[in-house]
């Protein structure tokens, strides 16, 4: 593993940018199969988002748990909580969500 120095992290560390984290929860509404076509346009909304800037990273999660996704936003936690307001699925009580201020570095990616 290579050596991570005080000063690079002292670099790195002045190079954080604010960004916010949305963890989105399923409802007991979530396996209803009449609700698909909803679910379908909250991950089409979810494209336009990557595409527009907002949502710099999603995830969507697949295992058993309630928790169903995570974005990483390109806005404060007001902002990001009224976007995530307007999903229709969130509309719908198919979703729930929280929002939680978080920190990361300019550039930061998932790996090819």
């Amino acid at each position: 593993m290579k050596e991570i120095t005080d000063e690079f992290m002292m670099q790195m560390i002045s190079q954080a940018k604010p960004f916010s984290i949305a963890l989105l929860k399923a409802t007991g509404n979530y396996e209803n199969p009449e609700n698909r076509p909803i679910i379908w346009e909250h991950a089409r909304r979810n494209f336009a988002l990557r595409e527009e800037g907002l949502l710099a990273i999603v995830c969507p999660i697949s295992d058993e748990t309630e928790l169903k996704g995570m974005g990483i936003f390109n806005a404060d936690v007001d902002q990001t909580r009224l976007i995530m307001e307007e999903d229709p699925a969130v509309k719908a009580g198919i979703f729930t969500f929280e929002v939680h201020s978080a920190r990361s570095f300019p550039g930061d990616s998932l790996p090819k």
